[in-house]
Order: structure tokens, then C-alpha cells, then sequence
């Protein structure tokens, strides 16, 4: 057959340690054998952000509003330890909150379903997908060590000259102190990013802070989504008998393993963090989640929602063998390839896509799959294999559908 064409590139982010193997295998297996792959590349390993100052980071966020869609391998969030380890200038913030920053929107993740593999909790018969505000909070934030005593202020200017204080707290010792942001324009993006996802998909939207506590902070979100659901999206709900619910995140946690799933439940930056982790490994592995960022603007950038494997990778440096599970990053693959043949009027690219996902699917249900899948399978007959081999099964299955 002859190769599928593209006309716009797709934004293309490589990462670190395994993942970055997984992604060349992915490229090499099962894409440039079918498709004139056509990518704008960006280095985002941890040298080459180191070596850029991670301006490298922020040319990529750039390059994903001129082309419209990205699709991201997973890369390491350096931590002290990493800092030693790569000897790197600075401990660099993390090239996910970057990128989210300057694209804004809100990320979507849901896990990727398999008949064979239940999940942990028993009630759950649904996908439950998670709406993850993009921007600010701890990902944006700004750090202080305090090393004695003294007096922490939050201090606000305007623009008029006008100062406002707030004591945070009055240090006798050693301590350290966190400062966050967000803001309404934000906020409202990511409101209706969550209502308009919910309309399309037909499901309920839940979303969860903790205002009681966070009484102008957490409190905020909450009134700028009943401000909006109210005025713009109550009565288009009515029409598709879906719900929109708000409660406390404790209690949505409680809710949500006592039910059988399928809602969207929103979460601010870091409890969507957490909260996607969560339900992923419970729907059986973090492995199987897909995410994407969707822009108000119209950009999109599909990722893996896990990290970079550390601890296969030291064993592939050793030469030993791996069965690293590639889904989540195939699926960032074909959501991003189908996205742009979406956009670009690619019925064939849209076709590709869906059939690489049906092809990896089927191969897990004929009983292939990765060391971790075998652990959760309830197949009678499963064939534990390394991750290349599972690539090439996953091949083998996708040619006979195209």
C-alpha cells in the first residue's frame, strides 16, 4: 500500500530514559512503514533542556499553536537527585507545566479499556475520565527556604499604587513557604472546556475543590463554574439529561469508588495530577491512561500520563531485557495523528488511527501483552513478551486490518 500523506506537521516532543526507546520503536514499527510521518521536532530530554536553559521547552509550546497538534513523549521532572545525577545548571520546573502554562486549557485523561482486565474497584463498569485544569497552582509556583526567624507577608499592588498585606506567618524557626496564582480568565477556559467535553461525550460533570478551607482560592473555581454552568450551559444539559455536581474533593473521592464510573470529574491542577494517577492504576495500569491538552484556542498535545520508566531503563542500560508497556504512548500517537487528520480533512489518517488502536487492543485480548498486563489479566492463556516484540505482534494485527 502505498504511504498516507500529511499536509500540516504534527508538533513532535521526545523525551527521556525508556519512554524515549519506546517512542523510536513506535516511530520505526508501527508509523513510518504507513505514513509520510511529517513532524516539526523538539528535543525535550533533560541535556538538551539543560543546554537550551529549557528554552527549548517553551519553542515547542510555541511550535504547538502555529501547527495545532502535538503529541509528547513523557520526560523526567528533575528533583534534587537529578540535579546530581545529569549535573544540570538548575533544577529545571517541570516541561509539562510549562507547556500547559503557555497553551492554557484543560487535560483530559481516561483510561484506556481492556474486556480481559477489571478493575480494582469492583463497582467501577465505566471509564471515569479526569478534567485537569492546566495552568498555575504548583506548577507555577514560587518557593522560599526560610532558615530562622521571621515575618512571612503576602504583599498585592495595584496597578493604582494601593498595597495590600496579609501575614502568612510569623516564623520562630526554620520553615518554608509556598506561594500559588491562578486566574479567572484561566479558570473560565477551563470551565467550559470541562461543560463542552461533557456535551459532547454525554456524560455527567463532576467537580470537586475545597473551598471550605480555601474560602477566596479554592472558592473562586467554584463560583466561576456555577457562574457559567448557570448563564450559559444549565439549559444545554437539561436537553442532554446530564448532570452537572459540585462537591468537596474528600467527598468526591468517596463518590467516586462507590460508583460505576462513567462521569467526568474535574479537578484543579494538582488534584487532577494525583487524582488521574489514582484512577488510572485502578482501572488496572498508569500505563493505560491516556491524556490530552485541549486548548481554548484550538491546540491540542496528547501525552502518556505516566512518567519515564526509570527502572526498566537502568535495566535496558545493563542490556537486560524489558516488557515496558507502550500503550499510553502509542494512544498519544494515534490520538495526535487522528487530530490532525481531523483537522486537515484526512479521512485515511483518521482511518489509520483508529484501526493502530483496534490492532493494540485486539493483541492484548488475544492474550499478548506486557509483564504488567499479564499481572491483571483474567485470560486463562496469556504470553508474557518484551516490549518490542509486543510492537511487532501489535504489527502483525494491523496489517491484516489495513
Amino acid at each position: 500500500m502505498s504511504k498516507i500523506k500529511m499536509r500540516v506537521p504534527l508538533v513532535e516532543m521526545d523525551g527521556d530514559e525508556m519512554t524515549r526507546i519506546i517512542w523510536r520503536m513506535i516511530k520505526v514499527t508501527l508509523l513510518e512503514p504507513y505514513i509520510e510521518l511529517k513532524t516539526d521536532y523538539y528535543d525535550l530530554g533533560l541535556e538538551k533542556r539543560d543546554h537550551t536553559d529549557d528554552q527549548i521547552t517553551i519553542d515547542a509550546a510555541m511550535a504547538t499553536k502555529k501547527h495545532g497538534v502535538a503529541v509528547k513523549c513523557a520526560t523526567i521532572t528533575p528533583n534534587a537527585q537529578r540535579v546530581e545525577e545529569y549535573n544540570l545548571k538548575q533544577m529545571w520546573k517541570s516541561p509539562n507545566g510549562t507547556i500547559r502554562a503557555i497553551l492554557d486549557g484543560t487535560v483530559f485523561r481516561a483510561p484506556i479499556i481492556i474486556d480481559s482486565i477489571k478493575p480494582f474497584v469492583r463497582t467501577w463498569k465505566k471509564p471515569i475520565t479526569i478534567a485537569r485544569h492546566a495552568y498555575g497552582d504548583v506548577y507555577k509556583d514560587v518557593e522560599y527556604r526560610v532558615e530562622g526567624p521571621g515575618k512571612a507577608e503576602l504583599v498585592f499592588k495595584t496597578e493604582a499604587g494601593a498595597e495590600h498585606r496579609e501575614t502568612i506567618f510569623d516564623f520562630k524557626g526554620k520553615g518554608v513557604i509556598l506561594g500559588m496564582h491562578n486566574i479567572d480568565s484561566s479558570i473560565e477556559s477551563f470551565a467550559r472546556s470541562c461543560f463542552n467535553y461533557a456535551l459532547d461525550t454525554n456524560q455527567d460533570l463532576w467537580f470537586a475543590t475545597k473551598d471550605t478551607i480555601s474560602k477566596k482560592y479554592d472558592h473562586t473555581f467554584k463560583d466561576i463554574f456555577n457562574d457559567i454552568y448557570e448563564q450559559e450551559y444549565q439549559e444545554k444539559f437539561a436537553e442532554k439529561n446530564i448532570e452537572y455536581f459540585y462537591t468537596l474533593i474528600d467527598d468526591a473521592v468517596a463518590r467516586v469508588v462507590r460508583s460505576e464510573g462513567g462521569m467526568i470529574w474535574a479537578c484543579k491542577n494538582y488534584d487532577g495530577d494525583v487524582m488521574s494517577d489514582l484512577v488510572a492504576t485502578a482501572f488496572g495500569s498508569l500505563a493505560m491512561m491516556t491524556s490530552v491538552l485541549m486548548s481554548p484556542e484550538g491546540f491540542y498535545e496528547f501525552e502518556a500520563a505516566h512518567g519515564t520508566v526509570t527502572r526498566h531503563y537502568y535495566r535496558h542500560l545493563k542490556g537486560e531485557e524489558t516488557s515496558t508497556n507502550p500503550m499510553a504512548t502509542l494512544f498519544a500517537w494515534t490520538g495526535a495523528l487522528k487530530k490532525r487528520g481531523e483537522l486537515d480533512g484526512l479521512a485515511d489518517l483518521v482511518g489509520f488511527g483508529d484501526k493502530l488502536e483496534a490492532a493494540s487492543v485486539k493483541t492484548i485480548e488475544d492474550g499478548i501483552m506486557t509483564k504488567d498486563l499479564a499481572m491483571l489479566s483474567s485470560l486463562p492463556e496469556k504470553k508474557v513478551v518484551n516490549t518490542e516484540d509486543f510492537l511487532l505482534e501489535i504489527k502483525k494485527r494491523l496489517d491484516k486490518m489495513l
